[in-house]
């Protein structure tokens, strides 16, 4: 019971934390990799329409919530006309209107989208069902029909399935001849099912979807068949039957209206066009997001300013290399100088490099080392010693770029950046165990801190770690909750089964 408190905080966080960063991933799209590369597609629609010195209003109908697709951006061209947009029932249209206009007219639509990945937004649910009577004797034949396909089907799905295998069959019975005695078409065969289906009490409408393909100069709309199962809209293929949009197919527009409406003008004409982009899949993430309103970006990273979002790409690296030394610590049993003395040294590497940065770190150590046991002979109190310290600290540092200066090594002028504090610290740190432990304590001390300090700058300077841990901040979450179950681990740590080994032998 006395681990009950730690067990239930460490299940929030990770609740938590996996939660945010699976919903970024999974219904965002943001890429785990920094490199990530995603598609989105360009749409066009280009209208035109002859106007004869009078009043003209052209009617669009444009996206709204396709399924399976995430609408990015919109733009709207066109020279001296007003926009209206126009939303009703889940439908929208863009209605361009003008006083007085002569001459071929040209409209522009173009919209940016994108494949949703879960979660995709539809159509809204239907108002109702058209109760329109239709005469005599169709008003028979589709009773005799729905009869027949409802007694050979279960529910909404196989009901409609059933249908359309009736609309399709080469040689239909009567009832069903009937109603295709007009044509055969697909767009016939949707609207002759969609009255079928609300003859039996199924909200059903025409959709008319686009094939996206790259490059499609004319590209031509496909009708589909949406149905309303009584939770969510089903849409069928009129050709074959068959449940399911394709992939690459985005509906358009549905219900009744035309695709084009113009009043006052003659000659209207529509070219719709398709291309496909690749864009960074991170700044795709962002745009789905704010398509789909969502809040999350308001607590990322990414909408900081760059200077402080600069400042956050070094500081939230820290608890990585936190993380790092509890384990070698804790688990492992490496000795360093304090806690976080390592992880500061090994954000100056990210300064100086490894291999440099372990030279003039034993090098500025040594000589700090040797000129603090000189003032030690001068018995200065504690922080007056500390400040000359950190005097001989820039003085051996300033020798040290002089010397780099003159020697022509680049690498050592940017010693000038090492943290000064800490150095002085883990001068002081030594000496303190030098002379209250002896020297094989303070080397093998000094030596776990620059381990451990390699260690967390190796796995710090990993561009796919600063990447993960910038755009999910939610892995901190993660981090403090492992970091909690391990400061209740009380077992051995791995070097004393070495150090003990002996015992071990002898208790055999």
């Amino acid at each position: 019971m006395k681990k009950l408190p730690l067990y239930l905080t460490v299940g929030v966080l990770v609740v938590v934390g996996l939660a945010f960063i699976l919903y970024k991933v999974m219904v965002l799209g943001f890429p785990l990799r920094p490199e990530g590369e995603s598609s989105v597609w360009t749409v066009q629609a280009r209208f035109t329409v002859d106007g004869h010195t009078r009043p003209v209003k052209a009617i669009l109908q444009i996206l709204s919530s396709p399924p399976g697709f995430t609408v990015l951006d919109e733009n709207f061209v066109s020279r001296g006309f007003g926009l209206t947009i126009v939303e009703e029932a889940g439908a929208r249209e863009a209605q361009w209107a003008i006083r007085r206009a002569a001459g071929r007219q040209t409209f522009y639509y173009q919209a940016v989208v994108t494949p949703e990945l879960i979660g995709a937004r539809g159509p809204s649910a239907p108002t109702g069902l058209d109760n329109e009577r239709l005469e005599e004797p169709y008003a028979t034949a589709a009773e005799a029909v729905v009869a027949q396909v409802r007694a050979q089907s279960a529910d909404v799905s196989t009901f409609t399935a059933e249908l359309l295998r009736h609309l399709n069959d080469p040689e239909p019975d009567e009832n069903t001849a009937l109603f295709l005695a007009a044509g055969r078409s697909l767009g016939q065969r949707v609207e002759i099912a969609v009255s079928l289906l609300e003859t039996g009490g199924i909200s059903a409408r025409a959709a008319y979807g686009l094939y996206l393909e790259e490059g499609e100069r004319h590209a031509q709309f496909s009708p589909v068949l949406e149905v309303w199962d009584g939770d969510s809209w089903l849409w069928f293929s009129p050709e074959t039957g068959e449940e399911g949009l394709p992939e690459n197919v985005l509906i358009w527009w549905d219900g009744d209206k035309p695709l084009i409406d113009v009043v006052g003008g003659s000659n209207p004409e529509v070219e719709i066009s398709t291309w496909r982009n690749t864009v960074d899949a991170l700044q795709l993430a962002e745009r789905r997001a704010d398509a789909r309103q969502s809040r999350i970006m308001d607590l990322s990273l990414l909408r900081l300013p760059l200077q402080i979002q600069a400042v956050y790409q070094i500081l939230l690296l820290v608890p990585i290399g936190a993380f790092i030394m509890v384990l070698l610590r804790n688990v492992i049993g490496v000795k360093t100088f304090g806690t976080f003395m390592p992880v500061l040294v090994a954000l100056a590497f990210r300064e100086t490099r490894l291999v440099a940065g372990l030279v003039l770190f034993v090098l500025v150590v040594a000589l700090g080392v040797g000129l603090r046991f000189l003032l030690d002979r001068l018995r200065l109190l504690l922080v007056p010693r500390l400040a000359a310290v950190l005097i001989l600290v820039v003085l051996c540092l300033l020798t040290v770029s002089i010397l780099s200066h003159q020697l022509g090594l680049e690498t050592g002028l940017s010693v000038a950046l090492f943290p000064l504090v800490i150095l002085t610290i883990a001068i002081e740190r030594m000496s303190i165990v030098w002379e209250e432990v002896g020297p094989a304590e303070a080397i093998q001390q000094g030596l776990g801190t620059l381990a451990v300090a390699a260690l967390a700058y190796l796995i710090m300077s990993l561009s796919h770690v600063e990447y993960l841990v910038f755009v999910f901040p939610e892995i901190l979450l993660l981090l403090l909750a492992a970091v909690l179950l391990l400061g209740r681990y009380s077992g051995y740590r791995l070097l004393e089964f070495v150090r003990f080994r002996a015992l071990g032998a002898d208790d055999a």
